[in-house]
């Protein structure tokens, strides 16, 4: 009996099968679609209502003030606002696909408003030219909209997220066209939307870039409406023809005649399968075999299309159209002995305690897992829970007795419909098929429940389903700061954390980032005290003012990209006296600020430096600085900023002295800047650039190979570089100079307190054998002569040294040198042999 009185409610178009349960009675009171404005939104999405001020209609009691209502689709309101809006009459009403209602007035304006009645800012202006012309009709899609005005030309906003409204091509219309739909971007070769307009017996194609004609002779087409997969355009044609024909006009799928020529209020595809048409008081649903099916109305309807059926509003009630499924149509089609009916009769018997349980079950034994699965799907595509309940029973029934079958499936089914019965009661209002869920997804479905502040059921959700609950705490959490201005800081942050927690790792800075921007920094900075994570932490501390916790927490979580991020803040927000205080007390930020200053701001270091005390890192920078200005092009050798440069170095040594540890230092700094002056000074009385940078060393011996014999004492004197140094620095420079005679006559002035060696060395080193050969005897050390001839390649002469010295080790190295001399190799072992006997001996 139960089957039949499901199969009853059915209509068959030719040979598929339709019901069309009621899901809802609509909670709204003395409500009248035929008075109203109403935008529904898919999915089971709000239904948006806005008295039609194109109608002249009785108020009633109502007052004279438009309100924009917003109801779900049980007809339960969610909200309200007055309807304020200059610029003309409301042309088109329609929901995104991110349940944004659109509003689009006469003057090409374009309000946006939620689910909650409030408004989007900023309004969309369609332009100048749109304004002009006046708007006469919209038609929209996902997230987009045409628009068709006065003038026929068709404006276009492709994304309400971006919205960028452009101009698609003239079509060069005389007369408004009889009717427009549009090809959505997705299925278009371009990716742009193209929009059909039907004009006199043809339609036309517009696009951005052109216009085409197509099926010429097909009309003149009343009305169009694209189907879901934008492959097949349903029409009405002038005559009283229902024409379904591909959308590149290539060829009509099927055409059936209607009974009259009135043009349908609302034509609509119902899933991929039948045609819906309406007029005043009959619903005829039309396909490609067969006799139509006619429903009679006697209210007015609305035709909401689904992706697998259509819902049709009506003033008291919500109705669901589809096609009946194949699963539900082989258990409870009349007379049906397909093992799924079978079973679902099983369950009857067995719940009578009947024999025939067993029997139904023997004769579908090897059937049983598409019967289980039938029953499964079956339930999936049902409202009603009972029978849903039932279904599933027989499902559980039947698995029992079959074990190949995937158990997680049932659970499955059960998990998803808990979830779809939950958000298709009244008060939550979403009337989603089976279908629709698995299209939409169960995280968009949560979103979408936030959204609407149903906070608690999409956390149960999440929950049921797995799915991350931080996006609906978190969502739950702003939107409790925005309605809690009420409420004390304390006390709403003790809420608020109550509920943070139960989720591990959410971002405690974001819901403080919305507080601040709710004007409630004290909560946002209490907030942001839990936020475990540092790099979250500090940018927000920051932004709400808390520089010196942000600077705390900074160098605690020894992050130094942190630390750089908010000196860099503090170092322009605060006057640097307060700045270098707050740095000073951290030493991690302020040996960080010191790199950075060291690198890029020396005037602020020693500002920094300066005002702390550091009177020596200040002189040090300035030494740095002295000879940072050598590399400046501009300060080549004899150029005047030696002048600054000596002056700087003179500021390093008077900060030097003032501490006894950096005596050395203030000593040095006073001594370079008396070598500068000195090698500037020569500079410019020899006119070669050849001084400046050198030592003191290379300074004398410039000046003697230039003749400059007095300069060369002036600073040898003023450097007290000892007799010895001189005597070195003397015969080098003479020997540079080849003054032979110079070198011989300083060699005589009086007895060298280096000795000779140096002579010796200059002119060894200078290749000059002959003048070696001069002071070589001059030698004291035997081991010097000995080693000064060997260098010369005097062998006999070398080994006379060497033997005065009886250093064994001498002659070895000596024999070495003259390797390749076999002759004077032997002498070196004659000495060797002598001076081990005469050692023996």
């Amino acid at each position: 009996m139960a089957a039949v009185s499901v199969a009853a409610e059915w209509q068959l178009l030719y040979n598929r099968y339709y019901r069309k349960p009621e899901i809802y009675t609509m909670q709204w009171k003395q409500f009248d679609l035929n008075r109203n404005k109403v935008a529904c939104a898919p999915f089971g999405g709000p239904i948006a209502v806005i008295r039609d001020d194109s109608k002249i209609v009785q108020l009633y009691a109502e007052s004279a003030l438009r309100k924009l209502r917003i109801f779900n689709s049980a007809g339960v309101q969610l909200s309200e606002t007055v309807w304020r809006h200059s610029g003309g009459r409301l042309v088109g009403m329609a929901w995104t696909d991110d349940q944004i209602l659109v509003c689009v007035v006469q003057d090409g304006t374009v309000y946006r408003y939620n689910v909650h009645a409030e408004l989007q800012e900023p309004n969309i202006s369609m332009g100048k030219e749109c304004f002009e012309q006046n708007v006469v009709e919209c038609v929209f899609w996902g997230n987009g909209m045409v628009c068709i005005t006065e003038a026929n030309q068709i404006f276009c906003i492709p994304d309400f997220q971006n919205p960028n409204p452009c101009k698609l091509a003239d079509p060069l219309l005389e007369e408004f066209p009889l009717c427009m739909t549009v090809i959505e971007p997705q299925y278009t070769m371009s990716g742009n939307v193209e929009v059909l307009l039907g004009v006199n017996d043809h339609v036309l194609l517009v696009e951005e870039e052109g216009v085409q004609q197509l099926g010429v002779g097909v009309g003149p087409l009343q009305k169009m409406v694209v189907s879901r997969n934008g492959k097949l355009l349903a029409s009405f044609t002038h005559d009283g023809r229902v024409l379904v024909i591909s959308t590149d006009f290539s060829k009509i799928i099927f055409e059936y005649n209607c009974e009259s020529a009135l043009p349908p209020e609302q034509l609509a595809w119902c899933g991929m399968d039948s045609v819906l048409l309406y007029w005043d008081d009959v619903l005829l649903m039309v396909g490609p075999y067969g006799d139509p099916v006619r429903y009679l109305y006697d209210e007015p309807i609305i035709l909401i299309p689904e992706s697998d059926g259509v819902r049709i509003l009506s003033n008291t009630s919500m109705e669901f159209l589809q096609r009946v499924p194949d699963s539900t149509v082989s258990i409870f089609k009349i007379g049906s002995t397909l093992p799924a009916a079978l079973l679902y009769d099983a369950l009857e018997h067995f719940d009578k305690r009947s024999a025939k349980a067993d029997e139904n079950l023997r004769l579908i034994r090897s059937s049983l897992p598409e019967a289980v699965e039938a029953c499964i799907d079956a339930a999936g595509h049902e409202f009603d829970t009972s029978r849903q309940r039932t279904l599933l029973r027989a499902a559980s029934y039947g698995q029992a007795f079959c074990s190949q079958f995937q158990r997680d499936r049932l659970q499955e089914m059960c998990k998803t419909l808990r979830v779809l019965n939950a958000v298709r009661s009244y008060e939550i209002g979403i009337p989603l098929s089976i279908q629709q869920y698995k299209l939409l997804t169960a995280s968009v479905l949560i979103g979408r429940l936030i959204n609407c502040h149903q906070h608690f059921l999409a956390f149960r959700i999440s929950e049921y389903t797995g799915l991350n609950q931080e996006v609906v705490i978190m969502h739950w959490a702003c939107a409790k700061i925005t309605a809690s201005l009420a409420i004390h800081d304390a006390a709403l942050l003790e809420i608020l954390l109550d509920k943070l927690k139960l989720c591990k790792g959410i971002s405690y800075a974001a819901v403080a980032a919305h507080a601040d921007k709710s004007g409630r920094r004290k909560l946002a900075a209490m907030l942001v005290e839990h936020e475990p994570r540092s790099s979250k932490q500090v940018p927000l501390l920051l932004s709400i003012g808390e520089e010196d916790t942000a600077l705390v927490k900074a160098t605690e979580s020894g992050d130094t990209d942190l630390i750089y991020l908010v000196l860099f803040h503090i170092w322009q927000k605060r006057p640097p006296l307060e700045f270098f205080g707050m740095v000073q007390a951290r030493p991690l930020g302020r040996d960080l600020f010191i790199s950075y200053a060291r690198c890029y701001k020396h005037e602020f270091l020693k500002d920094f430096f300066l005002s702390t005390g550091q009177l020596q890192d200040v002189a040090f920078l300035l030494w740095k600085e002295s000879w940072e200005l050598v590399k400046n092009p501009m300060a080549s050798k004899g150029s005047p900023l030696h002048g600054p440069r000596i002056k700087i170095i003179e500021k390093a040594q008077n900060l030097f002295s003032e501490t006894k540890e950096h005596a050395f230092e203030a000593k040095a700094a006073e001594e370079h800047a008396k070598l500068l002056r000195m090698q500037h000074e020569l500079e410019v009385t020899t006119k070669q650039a050849i001084f400046v940078d050198s030592s003191v060393n290379d300074t004398i011996r410039t000046c003697i190979v230039l003749g400059n014999h007095r300069a060369a004492m002036k600073v040898r004197t003023e450097f007290k570089v000892s007799e010895k140094r001189w005597y070195w620095l003397k015969v080098f420079a003479l020997v540079t100079t080849r003054d032979w005679d110079a070198l011989e006559k300083f060699s005589k002035e009086k007895r060298p307190p280096t000795g000779y060696k140096p002579f010796v060395e200059a002119c060894v080193d200078a290749g000059e054998k002959d003048e070696a050969i001069k002071y070589i005897p001059k030698l004291a050390d035997p081991r010097e002569k000995a080693e000064a001839y060997a260098r010369l390649g005097m062998a006999k002469e070398a080994a006379d040294a060497a033997s005065q010295s009886k250093d064994n080790e001498l002659l070895g190295k000596l024999k070495l040198t003259f390797a390749q001399n076999a002759a004077a190799s032997s002498i070196f072992d004659t000495l060797r042999d002598r001076l081990t006997f005469q050692g023996g001996s």
